[in-house]
């Protein structure tokens, strides 16, 4: 007896109710590369105005994504994506600010 067999991958994991959701699953992503981006620039100090800012687009993108999200895999994504942004920002904020010596 031939069984069905389901493809696994990081889409089936978010559209875990069956249907496409291809706006809050491209929020998920971009909050989890903004989040990314936001922690790893806090590594070197002199670009705080990078991860201020993109931690700033990150947990705006995410609180959005939160806002519209449907299934349980895009909030979790969301939620990672938001606390890294978070810590970004504030490690941004600082280390000199969002206008940190280019105004002022």
């Amino acid at each position: 007896m031939a069984q069905a067999r389901t493809q696994r991958n990081l889409l089936s994991l978010l559209n875990s109710d069956g249907k496409d959701h291809p706006v809050e699953n491209t929020l998920a992503l971009a909050t989890i590369v903004l989040g990314a981006i936001a922690v790893f620039t806090t590594l070197a100090p002199s670009l705080h105005l990078i991860s201020s800012w993109v931690g700033l687009i990150g947990i705006g993108t995410g609180l959005w994504g939160q806002f519209i999200s449907s299934t349980t895999g895009e909030r979790f994504l969301l939620i990672i994506g938001l606390g890294a942004s978070a810590v970004g920002f504030y490690l941004g904020v600082a280390h000199g600010g969002l206008f940190g010596g280019v105004i002022g």
